[in-house]
């Protein structure tokens, strides 16, 4: 069959290109031990065979002396991106170790957008003193990235891009991708511009090389399915678009409509990672800044906050069961019993408000469908709690030997489940209505409400039906 791309029962011929070794705990432990012996050319030949990222991830799980050591092995010859795959407190302890002027110098090689990342965290002295490396160009690029807010499409978008005037044919689009000596490193779209420099469609490469040479190219590009973003636009919301419209690549444009950048899909990748490694911190109240290559002072300073807040409904919800001393001496029984009332709580409250959380940051759950999803985790929090009732029930019937209690905990597991699905659902709702990112202090409120509600239902009902 002539014309065919690919031939299936053609052997599988071996790549030529760099192959690496996977990182595995065996292989680190290797590259360790030859560190701890003094074998620093068997060390230096372990790392060779990592990619960048492996050895980003590596130095995390270095200790201190090993970091040093391991730093001092890559300083010759190293790949300037494995600087972009560092979390931030091991990122600015790694440039420290290489000193400032051999990061400087390796950061001439990295995209706009990778150098952004690399020093927006530094004071403005260090951040001059990087950029001293950088043409003018670039570092006037850089310097303009860093002018936008944190966490905007300005900071992750890169300058290096592709773009063509509407009036090209495909013909001169190949001929200049061909001779053009500055393009970027990789890219998938080239943009079309009108003549202000405001993006009116995109090209995929694809359909480029698969068009006649003669065809214009506002002909053959894309217009309805292009979607731009504005400078200033919250990269959160920039990560919902690629995610919605299944992009690869989006151009950036300022107030006026003109092209200053691009965004494409790995960039989006990054963020989709950290705006989920956020929430999940925050959820438990944990700062962003909190990781385990931390100091042990910075990290003690940034749980205690939240630990002080847990204290504080802590104090609540026993000043709660004080209401109830005097019944609960009269039935010791109750004591045994009341934390499984509010543990059963908090657990199906915790399960709908990873729900709600995770839907408002996928904008799934918003105001229109808010009273619909409200209702049904409260049916779902009620249905279950009227089966763990018949079990928490019959279990404390038959260990207590007193029907009457099986029936209080019953009924107060119902109640309090019922709470838990109604303010696991609201609490976040309203956190985003008032502004606030809902998953910094959800869980705190529903902790306490769940507390309260439970002991004060399960308290309550024993004082009156029991006593």
């Amino acid at each position: 069959m002539t014309g065919q791309v690919e031939e299936l029962d053609r052997p599988a011929e071996t790549s030529t290109g760099d192959e690496y070794v996977d990182l595995t705990p065996e292989y680190a432990r290797e590259i360790f031990d030859a560190l701890g012996g003094g074998e620093g050319t068997t060390a230096s030949e372990l790392l060779s065979e990592l990619h960048f990222a492996d050895i980003a991830d590596l130095l995390g799980w270095a200790s201190s002396n090993q970091r040093q050591q391991l730093v001092e092995l890559i300083r010759p010859d190293f790949d300037p991106e494995f600087l972009t795959e560092l979390d931030d407190d091991l990122r600015e302890e790694v440039i420290g170790l290489l000193g400032t002027n051999v990061v400087a110098e390796a950061i001439a090689e990295l995209d706009s957008d990778d150098v952004v990342e690399v020093i927006e965290d530094f004071d403005k002295d260090e951040q001059r003193e990087l950029l001293g490396a950088l043409s003018d160009i670039e570092r006037a690029r850089v310097e303009e990235a860093l002018s936008y807010p944190e966490y905007t499409a300005g900071r992750i978008m890169q300058r290096e891009l592709v773009a063509i005037p509407d009036y090209w044919s495909v013909g001169q689009t190949i001929d200049f991708l061909r001779s053009a000596k500055s393009l970027p490193d990789d890219f998938y779209d080239i943009i079309v511009v009108d003549p202000r420099y405001s993006p009116v469609g995109i090209v995929p490469l694809s359909r480029v090389i698969r068009t006649n040479r003669p065809v214009l190219v506002r002909d053959v590009m894309e217009s309805d399915e292009m979607r731009t973003v504005v400078v200033t636009e919250e990269q959160e919301n920039v990560a919902h678009i690629f995610r919605q419209r299944d992009l690869i690549s989006a151009p950036v444009v300022d107030d006026s409509g003109r092209l200053v950048g691009v965004i494409t899909v790995d960039d989006v990748v990054d963020v989709i990672d950290e705006e989920y490694e956020e929430d999940m911190m925050r959820l438990a109240g944990v700062g962003e800044e909190d990781d385990l290559s931390s100091a042990i002072l910075d990290t003690t300073r940034s749980r205690f906050t939240w630990l002080l807040i847990n204290l504080g409904t802590a104090i609540m919800a026993s000043v709660v069961i004080g209401l109830f001393a005097g019944t609960i001496e009269q039935l010791v029984a109750l004591a045994v019993l009341m934390p499984i009332v509010a543990s059963m709580g908090g657990n199906a409250g915790t399960q709908t408000l990873t729900v709600a959380v995770r839907a408002i940051a996928t904008r799934e759950l918003t105001s229109t469908n808010a009273l619909r999803v409200v209702r049904k985790e409260v049916a779902v929090c009620g249905l279950n709690g009227v089966a763990f009732a018949v079990l928490a029930g019959g279990v404390t019937w038959f260990w207590f030997d007193d029907p009457m209690l099986g029936v209080v905990i019953g009924i107060a597991m119902v109640i309090n489940l019922l709470f838990a699905g109604l303010f696991g659902a609201l609490i976040p709702l309203g956190l985003e209505r008032a502004g606030i990112d809902p998953a910094v202090s959800s869980s705190v409120f529903l902790t306490t409400i769940t507390d309260v509600v439970g002991f004060f239902a399960f308290l309550g009902l024993a004082a009156i039906l029991l006593l």
